[in-house]
C-alpha cells in the first residue's frame, strides 16, 4: 500500500509562507487551504500542510515549538541535480530564507539547508544514482 504523506507544520504568516514557497516552485491544493491552513504540494503523494500557530495548537497538548529555537524536524527533498539543488537555495534566499550551515558534498550525495522564515529547516539534496542499490 502506498500511503500519503501529510507532515503538519505551525507557521506565524500564512500569506508570507505561501508566497515563500510558492517562490521555490511548489503549489498549493486548494480544497485543502483556507484562512488556518494550506496544503503545499511536494509530489502526488506527499504534502506539507501549513497550519497557522493557533491552529496548529488545537492538534496537540504540547507546546508549539518555536522552530527558531529548537530543532523539531529536518525536512529532506531529492532534487534532479546538484545544479537543482543550488537553484532551490538560490530561489529560497531572494524569497527570504537563509542557508544557516554551508553546503555538503559527501560525493555520492550533495546537500544544502534552507531556513523558511519560521525557522523550518528544509534540505534539498542530490544523490548519485549509481550510489543507490536496488
Amino acid at each position: 500500500m502506498v500511503r500519503k504523506l501529510f507532515v503538519n507544520l505551525p507557521v506565524r504568516d500564512l500569506e508570507r509562507s505561501k508566497t515563500f514557497f510558492a517562490a521555490l516552485g511548489f503549489s498549493f491544493n486548494p480544497q485543502f487551504t483556507d484562512q488556518n491552513a494550506a496544503c503545499m504540494v511536494v509530489g502526488p503523494e506527499n504534502h506539507v500542510m501549513l497550519l497557522t500557530e493557533p491552529f496548529f495548537a488545537g492538534f496537540t497538548p504540547r507546546p508549539v515549538a518555536d522552530a527558531r529555537q529548537v530543532s523539531e524536524v529536518l525536512v529532506a527533498f531529492d532534487c534532479a541535480s546538484r545544479a537543482e539543488v543550488d537553484e532551490m537555495l538560490a530561489r529560497a534566499l531572494a524569497a527570504g530564507g537563509s542557508e544557516p550551515r554551508p553546503a555538503r558534498d559527501y560525493g555520492f550525495m550533495y546537500q544544502r539547508t534552507i531556513e523558511d522564515p519560521d525557522g523550518h529547516l528544509w534540505e534539498p539534496f542530490w544523490m548519485d544514482p549509481a550510489h543507490v542499490q536496488p
